[in-house]
């Protein structure tokens, strides 16, 4: 597999994507929407999109620092807020996570992360409750089949227009919508603590687990195939069981099913209660 095979037409992704929030907010009788802006690339990519789908009066971007975030994840976040216009709120998280744990105080780093993601999605589906606007959400198609991030955290939302782009195609829509260079230019992280980085949790990079990514979906190609084109078979395995193992993080809670119409089985189409009489 050839690098360039990641490679899209942005002007085409652009055009599918823009259309696509205005008419999914939209259908459910909503006309604007929140996100939170942590100064990385994802939220800003999404942002612009959604400016240019709904317009910036009804775009508003919440900045939900906790005490150890990065001054310049603030100061880029502030960069996507005067490029393109929009409201703003900064809520700090740091007094609702240091109460949580204030009597868990041995908890772990991933414990202590998932609360900070899961604390900034309750203040955007507060103000989503609050302004009648809905989430709009920042994971991407990586980060959705590695499974890195946090159920009913990050990974939450009410419309996501960047789950099925890779990492390195947030890259490429990111410069083809000109996001400014130092949101592009630095390492990916979700600035859950001082000096971390995406990659370095994961041990690999964006750019080789995409490939390996693009290959065993888009491609649909054996472990066999895979390891022919230079793929180290320890690293194969590894996102594999990550791939696998994480498959309940991008789905609805699995229900039983005990009748002819179950949620998300039978029942599962954004206007079937107009069926319902």
């Amino acid at each position: 597999m050839k690098p360039q095979d990641l490679h899209l037409d942005y002007g085409l992704v652009e055009a599918i994507l823009i259309p696509f929030i205005r008419n999914e907010i939209r259908k459910f009788g909503f006309g604007s929407v929140v996100l939170g802006l942590s100064g990385g690339i994802d939220s800003a990519v999404v942002c612009e999109l959604a400016v240019r789908a709904l317009g910036a009066e009804n775009v508003l971007a919440l900045m939900m620092p906790y005490k150890t975030s990065s001054q310049e994840s603030l100061d880029h976040a502030e960069l996507m807020v005067d490029r393109l216009g929009i409201r703003y709120e900064t809520m700090p998280v740091t007094e609702v996570v240091d109460a949580f744990f204030a009597t868990r105080p041995d908890a772990s780093r991933l414990r202590r992360g998932n609360v900070m993601a899961r604390s900034r999605m309750l203040c955007l589906y507060d103000v989503s409750a609050r302004d009648g606007c809905l989430v709009l959400g920042t994971s991407n198609k990586t980060e959705l089949m590695l499974g890195y991030g946090t159920m009913f955290g990050d990974m939450a939302s009410a419309v996501n227009p960047i789950g099925d782009l890779y990492k390195t195609q947030i890259f490429g829509l990111a410069r083809h919508l000109g996001i400014p260079a130092p949101l592009i230019d630095k390492p990916p992280s979700a600035d859950l603590w001082e000096g971390q980085s995406d990659e370095a949790d994961l041990g690999f990079s964006y750019e080789e687990v995409d490939r390996l990514l693009y290959m065993m979906l888009e491609e649909r190609m054996d472990r066999d195939a895979i390891l022919a084109e230079g793929i180290d078979s320890a690293f194969y395995q590894r996102v594999r069981s990550m791939v696998v193992r994480n498959q309940y993080k991008r789905m609805m809670p699995v229900i039983a099913k005990l009748s002819g119409r179950t949620p998300g089985i039978d029942f599962r189409y954004a206007r079937d209660w107009q069926e319902v009489r």
